[in-house]
């Protein structure tokens, strides 16, 4: 595993390592995300989402007969009845990532992946996980605008599969292939919050499903996944890229929190971002105003030249969903749905060679005190 270098204070346990793994790897000077050795511009270049999914989870690419099965596996996104009816019930009042989490731990529901920690058992749970909670975010979010939901088609890949059951139209191919990207960009990222719960999870013995299901609820704060939807409120404030730098400058004065910028582990430019930013510029050139591309780069060269802090994934994935037509609400959901392989692969890690995560803390409570007597 890459080692994280000089730690930052703004970061607990930043520099402390906590395992061993094979999964992924970052070099945080050069800017390079690797999964299982393979450059990330690589596979953005050449792979679909589902030949990372399988990469992630069984540690090299499939050959022909293994992407095919892998497929057709993936492509069983029917949701079981009883969560039909939850999301149903609720999607009026519920909030997408808390819908999300509570699909994710009903999928385990009679079942027999419910509790089982061996390599088949959480392999299967995995991939239950992987082609479902698509087909969750989106039947919540067409029921919640009172629209009937669109079924799953088992013909069509993960990407296209997933903005047709939002939106109730197929997309273009080359929206489908932006957000199939976007999703193998997600999908891994080393030891973040969200995979070291799931790891810590399932270090006590728990399954697969229980810790991705913690994994999701770690991922929802707005210093983790959904800082790409905190950023696309900073975006619709400044309005213009006209305004952008001299909203940005009131921000640093203020002391306020930008989000979209700097990153825990890189001291280099994000290779998401860079990908993103790509798509972001191609997408805005047949989109209206506001141009949400036009907005991120003045933010971008204006928190580079005060503070010298590069743009991370969050900066550029928020104006390429909202080209997309993916509201607001659900970027971090579309995080959650593609961080599963990532995660499902560092607990069938943790779970080969399995110990309890069980760091210390320093007191720095009251000192040694005994118990009032009356009398």
């Amino acid at each position: 595993m890459t080692q994280p270098g000089t730690a930052k204070k703004s970061v607990q346990l930043s520099g402390v390592v906590v395992a061993e793994s094979a999964v992924s790897s970052i070099d945080p000077d050069a800017g390079v995300l690797m999964y299982r050795g393979y450059d990330i511009a690589d596979l953005a270049e050449h792979a679909t989402y589902e030949e990372t999914a399988y990469l992630l989870l069984h540690g090299d690419l499939p050959d022909a007969a293994a992407r095919a099965t892998f497929a057709e596996v993936l492509a069983r996104r029917e949701l079981p009845e009883a969560v039909e009816q939850a999301i149903d019930r609720s999607a009026a009042g519920a909030a997408p990532m808390d819908m999300l989490r509570t699909c994710a731990s009903m999928l385990a529901f009679d079942s027999e992946l419910a509790g089982a920690t061996d390599r088949a058992s959480s392999l299967a749970a995995a991939t239950t996980l992987i082609a479902k909670l698509p087909t969750a975010i989106a039947r919540h979010h067409r029921r919640r605008e009172g629209l009937e939901p669109v079924d799953p088609d088992p013909s069509l890949g993960y990407a296209e599969s997933f903005l047709t059951m939002l939106t109730g139209e197929a997309p273009s191919d080359r929206a489908a292939r932006i957000f199939d990207v976007a999703v193998i960009l997600h999908a891994e990222h080393e030891m973040n919050a969200s995979t070291f719960t799931a790891r810590v999870v399932a270090g006590t013995g728990a399954d697969l499903t229980a810790a991705v299901t913690a994994g999701i609820a770690a991922l929802s704060g707005p210093l983790h996944g959904g800082a790409n939807a905190a950023a696309m409120a900073l975006f619709e404030q400044w309005g213009s890229a006209e305004r952008t730098p001299d909203a940005v400058h009131g921000m640093f004065e203020r002391k306020e929190k930008l989000f979209g910028f700097g990153h825990p582990l890189y001291r280099a430019y994000d290779p998401r971002a860079a990908i993103l930013k790509r798509f972001s510029e191609e997408l805005s050139a047949a989109a209206g105003e506001p141009n949400w591309f036009a907005i991120t780069d003045a933010a971008e060269r204006t928190v580079f030249e005060e503070k010298g802090l590069f743009p991370n994934v969050d900066l550029y994935s928020a104006s390429v969903y909202r080209y997309l037509g993916i509201p607001t609400d659900l970027f971090t959901p579309v995080f959650a749905m593609s961080r599963v392989a990532g995660q499902a692969a560092h607990v069938l890690e943790q779970q080969a060679d399995n110990r309890i995560i069980r760091p210390s803390a320093t007191y720095v409570g009251e000192p040694p005190r005994s118990y009032p007597r009356s009398g």
